[in-house]
């Protein structure tokens, strides 16, 4: 896992020279969610494509 500093540095290589400082902050947000997805599903677990439709299909009615 890379610490924090080099997960930075390597998005903002990937982002475009005029992105915005609200650009910058989306991505951080999104790469600390999927960070701590990870995290929880390492810890909990995860539920599989078939079960996660079998569950909401008892709330949503096609």
């Amino acid at each position: 896992m890379q610490v924090a500093k080099q997960q930075v540095a390597s998005m903002l290589q990937k982002l475009p020279d005029d992105c915005s400082l609200e650009d910058i902050q989306y991505h951080l947000y999104v790469i600390e969610k999927i960070k701590n997805g990870v995290a929880r599903t390492e810890t909990e677990g995860a539920v599989s494509q078939q079960n996660a439709e079998a569950r909401l299909a008892k709330w949503i009615r096609e």
